[in-house]
């Protein structure tokens, strides 16, 4: 019988652990993971209390539908997040007119002005694109 305490205030300590660490947790993976595995722990306790239904209850919503509901939360995020950073890049990099003009001009500045037709024509310009 003693056994069977042990292994109760055992679980009551890795709750309370996984509870904090949820809160102190700055990874959302590594908190969804910890708030399934505290669902668990607790379906575990309330078979321990002889609570079948509970137990049950809390295997199939806190660590199962909650728990994938969390993870394709996440998983959109994340592709929102990734989607974001891709049109702050395409802003911060010129296109390929931006850089052709960019070129011309310093060429042009330097008074190499016939090695700038060669340079526009390298970046696919030609000189009527110049004119117009």
């Amino acid at each position: 019988m003693n056994l069977l305490a042990d292994f109760r205030t055992l679980l009551l300590i890795l709750l309370i652990i996984c509870a904090v660490a949820v809160n102190v947790t700055k990874n959302l993976l590594r908190a969804v993971i910890i708030f399934m595995s505290y669902s668990s722990i607790m379906c575990i306790i309330w078979i321990l209390l002889e609570s079948p239904d509970l137990a049950i209850t809390e295997a199939a919503v806190g660590a199962g539908i909650s728990g994938v509901l969390f993870l394709m939360t996440l998983k959109r995020i994340r592709a929102e997040d990734a989607g974001e950073r891709m049109d702050e890049m395409q802003g911060v990099l010129p296109d390929a007119s931006d850089r052709t003009a960019a070129v011309s001009t310093t060429l042009e500045a330097a008074g190499t002005a016939g090695e700038s037709d060669a340079a526009a024509q390298a970046w696919g310009r030609s000189e009527r694109d110049d004119a117009e």
